[in-house]
């Protein structure tokens, strides 16, 4: 990582820090020990970042993420970690059909774990799980497939 890198992404997260009210301006504002208390970090990870010294560790960027109310995924890309290639979107996925699928369709919940990552040895276990947070469907909707491939495993 760059200076550069590391100016570049402090100058964004001030700006975030001031937008949601963080004073961090001035000496007694209060606003780096106020955000280092809400995301549950040192308040010298803040000051390091704001002074451009270091990038803070990962656990540090998810808890100001979280408090900043941005997705941690932007977080990562604006600090350099990681690409946007890298760090596929899944919503960017879900959004758009596979080639050969008709518009809209939904993916499935193996489709899914492919996407997320989730290692083969338990993407059966995922489905399942993931299964009982879905809304029961009509028969003959796509979750029909999901029942008919559980009553199978279940054989």
């Amino acid at each position: 990582m760059t200076s550069q890198d590391l100016d570049a992404f402090a100058a964004w997260v001030e700006d975030l820090m001031r937008d949601r009210g963080y004073d961090i301006d001035s000496p007694r504002g209060g606003g780096k020990s106020r955000i280092a208390d809400e995301a549950g970090v040192h308040r010298a990870a803040v000051t390091r970042l704001l002074q451009r010294q270091s990038m803070p560790d990962l656990e540090t960027t998810r808890r100001l993420a979280r408090v900043l109310g941005v997705p941690v995924r932007d977080m990562l890309i604006r600090s350099g970690r990681l690409t946007a290639e890298e760090l596929a979107d899944p919503h960017d996925y879900l959004a758009s059909p596979a080639p050969s699928a008709e518009f809209g369709r939904r993916p499935t919940l193996e489709e899914v774990a492919d996407l997320l990552g989730v290692p083969a040895d338990r993407r059966e276990m995922f489905v399942r799980v993931v299964e009982q947070f879905l809304p029961n469907e009509a028969p003959g909707a796509e979750h029909a497939d999901h029942e008919g491939a559980r009553m199978l495993a279940t054989d």
